[in-house]
């Protein structure tokens, strides 16, 4: 899990990562499609109960993602490497 609180622009860029649709998100983490269009439109840190947070986290954690830290850089999202070292393919 990330220890950065998950921003929209996080969301929206893990969306394109994994080249999914809202629709797409909403089945794979059981948040309402409407919530996240409202949590999506809105700059800056989610403005939802940890709960729904936490599930938009794990359905992209269970695609193969993973968040990196704000470390002085900002912070970002990224394809999880295996256990080899080569990245996950999509």
């Amino acid at each position: 899990m990330a220890k950065s609180p998950l921003r929209s622009e996080l969301v929206r860029a893990a969306r394109a990562l994994l080249r999914w649709e809202q629709k797409e998100l909403a089945e794979a983490s059981g948040v309402s499609l409407p919530t996240i269009k409202r949590l999506e439109a809105s700059p800056g840190l989610l403005s939802a109960h940890g709960p729904t947070v936490a599930a938009l986290q794990r359905a992209f954690e269970d695609a193969g993602l993973e968040f990196i830290p704000e470390n002085g850089g900002g912070a970002g999202i990224r394809f999880r490497n295996r256990a080899d070292g080569t990245r996950e393919e999509h």
